[in-house]
C-alpha cells in the first residue's frame, strides 16, 4: 500500500471515532489535515475550518428524506402544480433563445433544464438557507457517510478559494447542494460552466450559469439527445406486471411491449421500434404506467428517487405544452414509513424472496422481491405494497417462523 493511501485511509478512520470520543473540534482538526492533503489555502484550512458549527437540524433532516416516505401521488401532485407549470413556460419564453443555444451545444432541449430549475428551487425562488460548510461538516462527522461527506467538504473548501467566494455567502440544502439547479460542491467543481461569460461560475446569483452547468452535467452524465424521458401508457387488464421494471434487465423493444398489449396513453398503438424501455407503474396497477428510456436513467443519476425522475420528466413535458395524465395517481394510499419497510424487507428475505439490503428505502429490488411474493400467491405483481400483499407477507412470514426447528 502506498504512503498516500495509507496517509488517507488513516485519516477517514480518525474522522469518525473522533466525534464520539471528542466531539466536533476535533473531527474539524481531522477535516483541517484532510484538506490540507487536497492543497486547500492555508488561510481557509486555519481561519475557515475551526470556526464551523455543527447543525443538529441537519442530523434531524437527514433521517427525513421525502423521496421514502411519501405516496406517488403525493409526491408529484406536491411537485407538479399548474402554477409551476404555467411559472416553467413563462421562465422557458423568457430564456428560449439561450436555452436554444444551449440545446445545440450540449443537446439538451429546454424544458427538461427549466424542469429541474423548477423542482430543484422553484426556479431560484428557495436556494436553501443552511450554512453549506457547517452543513457539510456536521454530515462529515457523523459515522454513517463520513466518506461521502468528506470528499463534498473538501471540494466546497475548494470550490470556496477557485470562485471567490465569502464563506457566509455560501448556503443552500441541509445536505450541501448549492444554487439554483442545486449541485453537490464535486459537481460543482466538475461539471459547472460560465454561461454568461462574465469570467465567473456563480450558481447562486446567475441564472444563465445554472442552467448552462445543468446542461452541461446532463451531458456528461448521457444524456442520448432526440430521446425523451419516457411517456405515460396504457396498460391492458391482463397485462403482466411482473415484467415492469425500470432496470435495464426489464427492458424491452417497444416492438415487444406493444405485442405485450401496451399502448400510447391515448390508446394508440406504440412507434415500430426497436427502442429499448422499461415500464414503470410507481403507485401500482391502480396508478398511471410509464414507458422510461435511457434517459430516464440519466435524470436518476441526477438524483435516485423513481418519483423524483417521472416529476422531472412529466413536469418537462407540461412545460413543452402536453396535457395532463389520462390516469391521475390514487389519492388514497398509505405512505409507508421506513420502519415499515425495514420489516417488509425483513419478511421477503426471511421467505426467500432477496429484497437486499434491509434499509427502510423503496427501491428497485425491494420492489421487484415483493412481485415475485405477489405472484406466488396469485395477487397482481405490481410491486406495490397494498394491504392485501402485506397482510399476506406479514402471514407467510409469521408462517415460516413457526414452521422453523427448534433447537
Amino acid at each position: 500500500m502506498s504512503p498516500r493511501k495509507l496517509s488517507a485511509l488513516l485519516l477517514l478512520a480518525a474522522c469518525s471515532p473522533v466525534l464520539a470520543d471528542d466531539g466536533f473540534p476535533a473531527c474539524l482538526a481531522a477535516l483541517q489535515d484532510q484538506a490540507r492533503q487536497a492543497r486547500v489555502a492555508d488561510w481557509i484550512v486555519d481561519d475557515v475550518v475551526p470556526g464551523l458549527q455543527q447543525q443538529a437540524r441537519v442530523l434531524e433532516l437527514d433521517a427525513k428524506q421525502p423521496e421514502f416516505v411519501q405516496t406517488f401521488a403525493q409526491y408529484l401532485n406536491a411537485r407538479v402544480t399548474q402554477a409551476r407549470i404555467e411559472e416553467g413556460r413563462t421562465l422557458y419564453r423568457k430564456h428560449r433563445e439561450f436555452l436554444g443555444r444551449l440545446q445545440q451545444k450540449y443537446g439538451i432541449p429546454g424544458h427538461y433544464l427549466v424542469a429541474f430549475w423548477g423542482l430543484e428551487t422553484n426556479f431560484g425562488s428557495y436556494l436553501g438557507g443552511m450554512p453549506t460548510l457547517d452543513s457539510l461538516a456536521t454530515l462529515a462527522c457523523d459515522t454513517r457517510r463520513s466518506d461521502f461527506f468528506s470528499t463534498e467538504f473538501v471540494a466546497a473548501l475548494q470550490l470556496l478559494e477557485r470562485e471567490r467566494l465569502q464563506p457566509g455567502h455560501m448556503r443552500g440544502s441541509w445536505a450541501g447542494a448549492v444554487g439554483h439547479t442545486q449541485f453537490m460542491p464535486s459537481n460543482y467543481l466538475r461539471y459547472a460552466v460560465d454561461g454568461d461569460g462574465d469570467g465567473r461560475i456563480d450558481l447562486w446569483g446567475s441564472e444563465q450559469d445554472a442552467l448552462a452547468s445543468g446542461a452541461n452535467f446532463l451531458n456528461q452524465l448521457g444524456w442520448v439527445p432526440e430521446l425523451r424521458w419516457g411517456r405515460e401508457v396504457r396498460l391492458q387488464p391482463e397485462f403482466r406486471f411482473d415484467l415492469a421494471g425500470a432496470d435495464a434487465g426489464k427492458r424491452r423493444p417497444l416492438l415487444e411491449w406493444s405485442q405485450l398489449g401496451v399502448r400510447r396513453s391515448d390508446g394508440g398503438p406504440l412507434p415500430e421500434s426497436e427502442l429499448q424501455a422499461g415500464i414503470l407503474v410507481p403507485a401500482g396497477a391502480a396508478g398511471p404506467a410509464f414507458m422510461v428510456y435511457d434517459n430516464f436513467d440519466v435524470i436518476m443519476r441526477w438524483n435516485r428517487s423513481e418519483s423524483y425522475a417521472v416529476s422531472v420528466g412529466y413536469l418537462a413535458d407540461r412545460i413543452a405544452g402536453a396535457g395532463p395524465l389520462r390516469q391521475s395517481p390514487p389519492v388514497g394510499q398509505r405512505p409507508l414509513a421506513r420502519g415499515d419497510v425495514e420489516v417488509l424487507q425483513q419478511q421477503l428475505n426471511q421467505l426467500g424472496f432477496e429484497a437486499g439490503e434491509e434499509d427502510g428505502i423503496f427501491g428497485s429490488g425491494t420492489r421487484a422481491a415483493l412481485s415475485e411474493f405477489q405472484r406466488s400467491r396469485g395477487l397482481v405483481a405490481d410491486g406495490y405494497p397494498d394491504a392485501d400483499s402485506m397482510e399476506g407477507l406479514q402471514e407467510a412470514a409469521a408462517k415460516g417462523a413457526a414452521d422453523e426447528p427448534k433447537d
